[in-house]
């Protein structure tokens, strides 16, 4: 049997309910046999597989979920290569309902359980509200906010009960700020940390890490694919790699940090966001998120 993993200055904590060990003890007993695992949403490229990359050279047992089958199998071959360890591969459209169940079937399949979850799974849009169809911008809500509530949602109870584990919900330095011509993806972020930090808050002192991940530009394909490449923030500011994002979320993960941002430039950005009024910086993210061609036009 597992033992708990809640620290002793756990119960130390202002308004910490003290854990009934009777039920901690039984929920560890459901998992009796079973090795705990990292789940990593979106996680066949970009911020999502350096960060299962980084859980795996942990010696944390890990599995990626994706929708798309051949990039699946790609990235576990790939991480198979860099780590010399095996993932698991769960193929799954995250936004189904049911996608919890599937994960977790697929885990006990492979004597695991759900122990850490990292929401990375997202997508974005670029360019004014009005210009994006209503399809495309349910579906960033489906994805960034209703399949991000739903798994944490699923989640975190077991977690709680067995008072360990932990969430890692992947946003954006954007969520620190409104995003004018990134509207829809800035607003859907700021949901998510807003969320996380209340949740982290209302269950601290209960063995469970809870935290969000505010990464700034990264050199992956997402700024291209939801069309902002040609943004002038993408010229001005530095990117980081994917594998340096990874990181700084793993490690500060680890940590205990319920907010977590990569980067010193990021860290900088993100405590004048904090600092400056509205009246300044949504003008400066206006432009920063504008393409060179609508500055011609203007």
């Amino acid at each position: 049997m597992q033992k708990r993993t809640a620290p002793w200055y756990a119960r130390l904590w202002p308004w910490h309910t003290p854990a009934d060990d009777a039920a901690v003890r039984r929920a560890l007993q459901d998992v009796s046999g079973l090795e705990p695992a990292v789940v990593v949403t979106g996680g066949s490229r970009g911020i999502g597989l350096a960060i299962a990359r980084r859980f795996l050279q942990a010696g944390h047992q890990t599995a990626i979920v994706a929708r798309n089958a051949v990039r699946l199998e790609e990235a576990v071959a790939e991480l198979k290569a860099s780590t010399g360890a095996d993932a698991i591969a769960i193929l799954c459209d995250v936004t189904e309902p049911s996608a919890y169940d599937v994960i977790a079937t697929a885990l006990n399949r492979n004597g695991l359980y759900l122990d850490i979850l990292v929401n990375n799974a997202g997508t974005g849009l670029a360019g004014p509200f009005a210009t994006h169809s209503e399809a495309d911008l349910f579906r960033l809500v489906a994805l960034n906010v209703a399949t991000t509530t739903r798994l944490t949602r699923e989640a975190l109870p077991a977690m709680l009960e067995r008072q360990r584990g932990g969430i890692l919900n992947v946003a954006s330095l954007g969520a620190s700020v409104p995003g004018p011509n990134q509207a829809a993806y800035y607003a859907s972020k700021s949901y998510v940390v807003s969320l996380t930090e209340a949740i982290a808050s209302e269950n601290a002192g209960q063995g469970v890490r809870i935290a969000a991940l505010l990464p700034g530009p990264v050199t992956t394909a997402f700024h291209e694919e939801m069309g902002a490449e040609q943004s002038l923030y993408r010229y001005l500011l530095p990117p980081m790699s994917a594998e340096s994002v990874a990181n700084s979320a793993y490690r500060w993960f680890m940590f205990g940090n319920r907010v977590i941002v990569p980067g010193i430039f990021n860290v900088f950005f993100f405590v004048a966001l904090k600092i400056l009024p509205h009246a300044l910086t949504v003008p400066l993210i206006y432009w920063l998120l504008r393409k060179p061609d609508a500055l011609n036009r203007s």
